[in-house]
């Protein structure tokens, strides 16, 4: 008789550590990680068929559409590496998408096990993400958990440290705010299907690690 496969969906807000803990999970579980970025270049460099037609839309600016991304979902999922099942991070995005991917797992004999969102306070968040500072030669400091020896210097050649756009306080906390308003119906849809865990991600990694495995056997 065949194992029956497991399929997770990860949620979580920038800065939750939502692709770290997929990678670990995936791991300790033997599944495997399906990152929809990674997917996307992969499709792209290898300019297979969904790749060439995700381009299309891509180089009108336009966003690539939901059959695209789930073609290319079903065809990572029909790989002999995936029997056992899969770590889904960054897909699905929206409930239109959530329905899609219940009607694909449906039709290979699966359906969602369970959906970990890992839980952080904004202004942690923000302090996680708005902590980093570059040095000119690329060196990356982050103010709570990689600080300079002298502030805002550079250890190894003392030139100043500098703050990229996408990392000072305004830009995270609106990249937040985005992702609250994109996904919070998903968090509802997966809350009224069940299968939604909340956990808390101000803990350690392992202890995230820990509840998240722990959720997944209940």
């Amino acid at each position: 008789m065949n194992e029956k496969a497991t399929y997770i969906v990860m949620l979580g807000p920038p800065g939750a550590g939502k692709g770290t803990q997929a990678k670990i999970i995936a791991e300790e579980l033997g599944l495997v990680h399906i990152s929809t970025g990674d997917l996307f270049r992969e499709n792209l460099s290898k300019e297979t068929e969904l790749g060439k037609l995700a381009a299309s839309f891509m180089n009108r600016g336009e966003l690539v559409p939901d059959d695209v991304t789930i073609a290319m979902v079903e065809e990572r999922l029909s790989r002999p590496d995936c029997k056992k099942g899969a770590v889904m991070d960054g897909f699905p995005r929206t409930p239109a998408q959530a329905e899609a991917f219940d009607a694909l797992l449906e039709k290979i004999g699966g359906k969602v096990d369970v959906v970990p969102f890992i839980d952080v306070p904004n202004e942690v968040l923000v302090e996680r993400l708005s902590g980093r500072w570059m040095s000119k030669a690329g060196r990356v400091y982050h103010a709570l958990y990689n600080p300079p020896m002298v502030k805002w210097i550079d250890d190894i050649d003392g030139t100043e440290l500098y703050q990229r756009e996408d990392d000072k306080p305004e830009t995270v906390t609106h990249r937040i705010e985005v992702y609250y308003l994109q996904t919070s119906p998903l968090i509802e849809y997966y809350r009224e299907t069940g299968t939604l865990v909340t956990i808390d991600g101000t803990q350690p990694i392992e202890k995230v690690t820990e509840d998240i495995l722990k959720a997944v056997k209940a």
